[in-house]
């Protein structure tokens, strides 16, 4: 079995010596799936089981445990170089966009020029120079300014950086596509926080201090029986207890074994969606994407007429004839390089009210946690009763598989005579 990445990315996090209580919490994962990844990774990557008294199990692993299974699994090689090279791959099919941008306005341009020079020509090839001139006059200076001698001096660069971290092409497919999901690891980082907050607490929680971090809540009376909280106890291997009033608060014991002291982990008082931007790039890289779309489109409506009749490519032929062999192809492409994002706009606008509607109801449940009333207040303290936080330390220890076997009766000895001094 591939080991898991989320629980390797915990192990690196956690200082290498964890429970799976330490890596359900960190990684927000299934006690269950945590313990079978830490069995399977300690197997194939070296790593030690130490017990302590109590019973609970505490993995060791080797700070180089990634070369380990990298030397032993094809897998993980091939992985990590698929990953170089993906990234090289995803970074050509994102200039791609803006070299195809120029491109086609070059080619419209180019065909257009060839259009009119030979029109020109047959009615007064006096006149050729003037009116060739005229029409350069109109489109160079206004659109090629960007690839202008002077675009890589250190003034140009000083700009670029303060405007964007995009460049010019980069920033075309930004405009284009946007930038991503902001919220991609949104079930991640809710597992990770609704994990912290049970671990900030010393493993025992109320239901009303998970609830700002779960959506769907249900209808009034399902969230006055609490049934929202059954998958963060499916989840963390969590049991429900009744108080003398009737009240129920939660307790986890897998999470209340540590295998080191950890400070309390800083978290947000509510789960936060990030609202999406339309584009990362600059308002002026977004503009000239933007204005560059819309020449291209009029170039590309204007070559039509000048196409319309079919003879001007019959009687040129060469680049013309080309051209009007794939001018539903750059007609498409103009109409598509501007459609794209204006669609797109408007559902990001559609996406973001969602988003901020969902943070709204999050952040009011917070507000009736920080505003506790009298009922509250004693369920929360009926839950601190249920708080305990367990850390296994080498002094704890009754056995270690990377321990000699007569090291370990040697040292259970020693810890027994001691128990019969105390005595």
């Amino acid at each position: 079995m591939t080991p898991n990445p989320a629980i390797m990315r915990s192990v690196e996090q956690l200082g290498y010596r964890v429970t799976v209580g330490d890596v359900a919490s960190q990684a927000g994962l299934n006690v269950g799936e945590a313990n079978q990844g830490l069995l399977a990774l300690a197997s194939d990557a070296g790593g030690h089981l130490q017990v302590a008294e109590s019973g609970d199990i505490v993995y060791q692993f080797p700070q180089n445990f990634r070369t380990i299974l990298r030397n032993k699994y094809l897998q993980l090689r091939l992985q990590e170089w698929w990953k170089k090279i993906w990234g090289v791959l995803f970074y050509l099919i994102r200039i791609s966009f803006g070299v195809l941008l120029v491109a086609s306005i070059a080619l419209i341009t180019i065909t257009i020029i060839i259009i009119i020079t030979a029109a020109n020509s047959d009615r007064d090839g006096d006149n050729r120079s003037s009116r060739s001139s005229g029409f350069n006059f109109f489109f160079f200076p206004d659109l090629f300014w960007y690839f202008s001698p002077d675009y890589g001096s250190q003034e140009r660069r000083r700009e670029r950086r303060e405007n964007s971290e995009f460049n010019f092409l980069e920033a075309v497919f930004s405009f284009l596509f946007g930038d991503g999901n902001p919220n991609a690891n949104l079930e991640e980082r809710r597992w990770q926080e609704i994990g912290s907050v049970i671990r900030n607490n010393q493993g025992a929680v109320v239901a009303e201090q998970i609830a700002p971090y779960l959506d769907n809540l249900g209808e009034k009376y399902q969230q006055e029986y609490e049934d929202y909280i059954l998958p963060v106890l499916v989840k963390f291997n969590g049991k429900p207890q009744v108080s003398p009033e009737g009240q129920i608060v939660y307790y986890f014991p897998e999470l209340q074994v540590q295998a080191s002291k950890k400070i309390r982990q800083p978290i947000e008082p509510y789960l936060d969606e990030i609202t999406w931007r339309f584009s990362a790039a600059s308002s002026g890289q977004i503009m000239l994407s933007a204005g560059l779309g819309a020449v291209n489109l009029v170039g590309a409506l204007v070559l039509g007429s000048l196409l319309k009749s079919g003879t001007v490519a019959a009687q040129i032929g060469g680049l013309v004839g080309f051209v009007q062999g794939i001018y539903w192809l750059l007609l498409a492409y103009g109409i598509g390089f501007l459609g794209i994002p204006l669609a797109r706009y408007f559902w990001i606008q559609w996406r973001n009210g969602k988003i901020v509607n969902r943070n709204d109801e999050r952040l009011q449940r917070a507000r009736l946690l920080t505003n506790a009333d009298d009922s509250l207040q004693e369920k929360m303290a009926f839950a601190s009763q249920f708080a305990t936080e367990t850390v296994i330390g080498k002094e704890d220890l009754i056995y270690s598989s990377d321990t000699d076997l007569l090291e370990q009766e040697f040292e259970q000895v020693k810890r027994q005579n001691r128990l019969d001094e105390d005595r």
